[in-house]
């Protein structure tokens, strides 16, 4: 599903160059649950953003389901997105003027799926995640861990075939981590393949797969068996 050869990301300014990925080789498998550990400035969120087609490589090549996309238009991205990318952040990234099913609604209206099965996916999405007795409140209205499923079922209503999660228990107590962790497992039993960026090992023991990263490379893999739900 995901290949890079060499992959780096550089920043520039006028006082300074940081080299945020430096030559990174990784391959992922459709249906792999990825933990991806290391220090802050390790490269974590650079490395998300460029799988997430939110931001381009400055050099090597990045292959996303078979193509090679590192050279592609904000245009170009932006579309292959859509329908195959779903993202879960820290900070939820709700719209707070929207109810909870307008912000899980909003992907399928940008894919221009039609009023009736939108409403079918909006409502199956959130019934997944135990939040149909909120659909009309306000994220402002919900506690942290319901505004976290409220951003699960948005990045999952559109059957995604990657969720790329960074640090999405961050904000969380140790309960309702356990609750967005254990529903992140539950997707990747679907076969949803999850990238997951965190400093917490409790986390990343529900993965099958543990990156390390140090200075933009990578530094060690281990695999294990990953929680089953």
């Amino acid at each position: 599903m995901i290949k890079t050869e060499k992959l780096k990301k550089i920043y520039t300014t006028e006082e300074i160059e940081t080299t945020a990925l430096d030559s990174l080789n990784l391959e992922i498998e459709q249906g792999e649950f990825c933990a991806v550990m290391g220090p802050s400035g390790c490269g974590k969120s650079t490395l998300m953003n460029v799988l997430g087609l939110l931001d381009n490589p400055t050099a090597g090549k990045y292959y996303f389901m078979g193509n090679e996309v590192s050279d592609y238009s904000e245009k170009d991205r932006a579309q292959l997105r859509k329908g195959n990318i779903g993202f879960v952040f820290q900070s939820f990234n709700l719209i707070d003027e929207l109810t909870v099913f307008e912000n899980v609604d909003l992907p399928l209206l940008y894919l221009g799926v039609s009023s009736d099965e939108r409403e079918k996916k909006v409502e199956a999405a959130l019934e997944r995640m135990d939040m149909m007795h909120r659909r009309n409140h306000f994220p402002q209205q919900l506690s942290g861990g319901q505004q976290q499923r409220v951003a699960i079922a948005r990045a999952t209503v559109a059957d995604a075939k990657l969720i790329l999660a960074d640090e999405p228990t961050g904000n969380l107590d140790s309960d309702r981590s356990d609750e967005v962790m254990n529903l992140l497992a539950e997707l990747n039993e679907q076969n949803t393949t999850i990238i997951m960026a965190t400093h917490s090992p409790h986390d990343a023991d529900y993965a099958r797969r543990v990156i390390n990263l140090f200075d933009g490379q990578i530094v060690s893999e281990d695999m294990q068996e990953g929680f089953h739900v």
